[in-house]
């Protein structure tokens, strides 16, 4: 009786440190910046609108463990697929016209309260989006093994589909075109 005991005081002590040391993984802050960098643009562009909370990685494929590959969210046509190879040859070539920038997501606190830690906003993943003008398209890269940005991205979330490229969202580029757009202009 005393050994089942000890079990069961021994398993409550496992869950709780457990749930202890995990617990900063699970609490993800808000969407506070969206950063671009691209050689069309004169500066990177930050972009703190609460619009792009829309747009947080946390959506999508990989979300809470799942290989979900027809989820939605983030900025990233999962119903679409991994691009083809010669839609994706198209890209990495940098067919011409075609516009690359990075984009990076930082996570922070709107607003003050007792559960957000985050003194500055931190950068919790990175993608790469191109924009090819003849065919009013966006397209996103996931970083892959061997990329700068694999290791930030997989310490955020592991989508099984790193190291491919897929349909940029209608509704990121509706949201980014005249973002991306406007800091072209008025640079000129």
């Amino acid at each position: 009786m005393e050994m089942v005991r000890n079990m069961k005081h021994t398993l409550i002590l496992i869950i709780l440190l457990s749930l202890a040391v995990s617990a900063p993984l699970w609490a993800k802050g808000e969407m506070v910046l969206i950063e671009v960098k691209g050689a069309t643009l004169p500066a990177p562009i930050q972009i703190t609108d609460p619009k792009i909370e829309e747009f947080t990685p946390w959506s999508g494929p990989g979300v809470n463990g799942a290989r979900v590959p027809n989820a939605d969210g983030f900025i990233i046509d999962w119903h679409a697929g991994v691009l083809s190879q010669q839609a994706t040859q198209h890209v990495e070539q940098q067919a011409p016209g075609l516009q690359h920038y990075e984009i990076s997501f930082y996570e922070g606190c709107r607003t003050k309260n007792d559960w957000c830690t985050e003194k500055e906003p931190r950068l919790v993943y990175v993608v790469f989006y191109d924009y090819d003008p003849s065919s009013a398209r966006g397209f996103v890269y996931l970083p892959g093994k061997g990329d700068p940005s694999y290791q930030l991205n997989m310490g955020t979330i592991w989508r099984h589909v790193e190291g491919n490229w897929f349909l940029a969202t209608h509704s990121w580029e509706e949201f980014i075109r005249p973002v991306i757009e406007k800091a072209i202009t008025q640079s000129h």
